[in-house]
C-alpha cells in the first residue's frame, strides 16, 4: 500500500509523463510543418513512449491500491528556430523529468517504501538512457551544421535507442 505522500507525488508523475506526450506531439507536428520527416517521426516515437510511462505510472498506483488520477494536461508551448532549438528544448525536458523522477527516488527512500524504490529505479536508469540520446543527437546535429540536415533527418530514427520494456506495475 502507497502512502499519501508516495502517492501524491506519482500522481504528478502522471501529469509530468502525459505532458511530455503532448509536447513531442506538438513539437513532431512543428518539425514535420517544416519538412523535418524524420524528426517528426522521431518525436512521435518519443510522444508514444512517455505516454507509456504514464500508462505504467497509472497501473503502478492502482495496483498499490492508491487511487491514480487522470489530469488535464498543460498545453505545450515553445518557440523554435530550428532543429538545433528543437532538441535543446527536448534535453532541458528531459534534465526536469530526471530531476522529478529524483524526487520520487528521494521520497521512497525517505518513506521507507522499497518495493517503490525498486520499481522507480527503472524509470532511473530509463532517464540516463534519454538523456544520453538527445545529447548524442545534439553532438551530431553540430557536427553537420544547419546547411547539411537532409542527411541528418533521414536517419535520425537510427539514433534512437530501442524502447526498453518497463517493468509491468
Amino acid at each position: 500500500m502507497l502512502s499519501k505522500k508516495i502517492e501524491d507525488i506519482l500522481n504528478k508523475q502522471i501529469e509530468k509523463e502525459g505532458y511530455s506526450s503532448n509536447l513531442y506531439l506538438a513539437m513532431a507536428s512543428w518539425a514535420e510543418n517544416e519538412g523535418f520527416k524524420g524528426i517528426a517521426d522521431w518525436l512521435y516515437a518519443q510522444s508514444e513512449e512517455e505516454r507509456m510511462h504514464m500508462l505504467k505510472f497509472i497501473a503502478y498506483v492502482n495496483e498499490r491500491d492508491g487511487k491514480a488520477k487522470i489530469p488535464a494536461f498543460e498545453k505545450p508551448s515553445f518557440k523554435l528556430k530550428n532543429a538545433k532549438d528543437l532538441f535543446e528544448a527536448v534535453l532541458k525536458h528531459e534534465h526536469y523529468i530526471t530531476a522529478s523522477i529524483n524526487e520520487i527516488m528521494a521520497l521512497t527512500m525517505q518513506e521507507k517504501d522499497f518495493s517503490s524504490y525498486n520499481w522507480i529505479q527503472w524509470f532511473v536508469n530509463e532517464q540516463i538512457e534519454e538523456e544520453a540520446n538527445v545529447k548524442t543527437i545534439l553532438d551530431k546535429l553540430r557536427l553537420v551544421g544547419e546547411n547539411n540536415l537532409y542527411m541528418f533527418d533521414r536517419d535520425i530514427m537510427s539514433l534512437r535507442t530501442p524502447a526498453s520494456n518497463p517493468p509491468v506495475a
